[in-house]
């Protein structure tokens, strides 16, 4: 099978790395991807929101499977475009329509999904310029502290939690009037709700599923969850406290009632899922959906999973996930996020990373690097995650780190305490 991955982050890197065991796996390209990804298979320089670029080259090189790693190109309608054209009828494309992306690309929508399917979510009011100061009054009636979400895609930055009320009404203001960009056009206030955060995916092919190995990442930049919001510093899997009665509720209460909304509603989704959930006093909440694996949870789901993932895919593009069953590693899986100084502010790029070929004990998944002559550079804020297996969370956690003191590059930060709230007696 020919095989192309639209990305360039860690996520496409451990895509790569998977889809490359495959025996189906004849040819692999990535789209644009980087350093790593060139371990592989081939790098080709064609941006993944270029739909035109994308459809010629599915043509030329005859591929059979499209996997659309982020969030913009399913957002800005990719897979439409593609369908759009009766020669890809028979091309497997891993992405959900502009209609079911819309899931992730706008928080309003996702909102009043929920709303429509009886979905557990937090209570929230949707706000514009045109009705700031019912925004402003909503504020005053919320018991701190306050969340703010720009309702576009801001690349896991556009959510701010505040305790003060009268600077949560000035970042509101500010936000509608460009401070995300427009993504920050309409903003959603939610209610925020005390408890601790974990992830949830399925594979649909907007019928049946399959539920993956679920995980948790860590998105403040400081350690102690402290700090702005990152791309994602890190993630563990499994999670210690998602047991079978707290699964069972989240497919029950969350899962299905989303997928019977979609069919409902007639989107067309063929993809993955991305349920970002609290887990309050028992009880799972929807915070956001994602219409496509995260990063950097990616890296360790995709480690755990045994199963052939061509042919996972295949078995959505024929409607026949239901045939199929997940195959989990029961060791641990613990990713630790190495970013650039001063990410997720300004940061350099172009720095040399060294010691990559001084580890062994762990898989070395690329972020933002790139190759130049036979140097590999930084070429992002989040620029290697370091993903190893333990028979416990804190042995994955160690081999972890005793890799990271191979490695340096200019600037290197990286959190010491990920799975720091999560039970270590396993």
């Amino acid at each position: 099978m020919r095989i192309l991955i639209l990305g360039s982050g860690g996520r496409e890197c451990t895509l790569a790395w998977k889809l490359a065991q495959s025996p189906q796996c004849d040819q692999l390209w990535i789209a644009p991807g980087n350093a790593g990804t060139r371990q592989y298979g081939t790098n080709v320089a064609i941006h993944p929101e270029d739909a035109d670029a994308v459809h010629a080259f599915i043509r030329k090189q005859a591929v059979d499977l499209v996997v659309i790693g982020p969030e913009a190109p399913l957002v800005d309608g990719l897979v439409d475009a593609l369908r759009s054209h009766p020669e890809n009828a028979d091309v497997i494309l891993v992405g959900p329509s502009r209609a079911g992306a819309l899931l992730e690309g706008s928080k309003a929508f996702a909102k009043e999904f929920m709303l429509r399917h009886q979905i557990p979510t937090a209570q929230y009011l949707e706000v514009t310029t045109h009705n700031l100061e019912s925004g402003k009054a909503f504020i005053d009636r919320q018991p701190t502290p306050i969340v703010l979400k720009a309702d576009g895609l801001a690349a896991g930055k556009g959510v701010l939690i505040l305790d003060d009320r009268e600077e949560a009404k000035g970042e509101l203001q500010a936000m509608l009037q460009g401070k995300f960009g427009d993504a920050g056009s309409k903003v959603v206030i939610e209610d925020f709700l005390a408890g601790i955060e974990f992830s949830v995916f399925v594979l649909t092919d907007g019928s049946d599923y399959l539920l993956l190995p679920e995980a948790k990442d860590y998105k403040r930049i400081g350690e102690g969850d402290t700090g702005l919001n990152t791309g994602g510093m890190g993630a563990i899997s499994p999670v210690s406290f998602m047991d079978e009665t707290l699964k069972e509720k989240v497919i029950r209460r969350i899962i299905e009632p989303t997928l019977a909304g979609i069919r409902s509603e007639n989107i067309d989704y063929q993809g993955f899922i991305f349920f970002g959930l609290i887990n309050v006093q028992g009880d799972p909440y929807v915070i956001e959906y994602n219409c496509r694996l995260g990063d950097p949870e990616t890296e360790v789901i995709l480690p755990r999973l045994k199963n052939d993932l061509v042919e996972l895919f295949e078995a959505m593009h024929t409607r026949r996930l239901k045939q199929q069953s997940i195959q989990v590693d029961a060791r641990y899986a613990a990713t630790v996020m190495l970013v650039a100084g001063g990410y997720p502010g300004s940061y350099a790029k172009g720095d040399v990373i060294t010691g990559l070929d001084r580890v062994s004990a762990s898989l070395i998944l690329h972020a933002g690097t790139k190759q130049t002559g036979d140097q590999v550079v930084t070429n992002g804020g989040r620029v290697i995650a370091i993903t190893s297996f333990g028979t416990s969370q804190q042995s994955a956690l160690e081999q972890s780190y005793e890799s990271i003191n191979r490695i340096n590059f200019q600037g290197m930060y990286y959190r010491r305490d990920i799975g720091f709230d999560l039970s270590q007696d396993d």
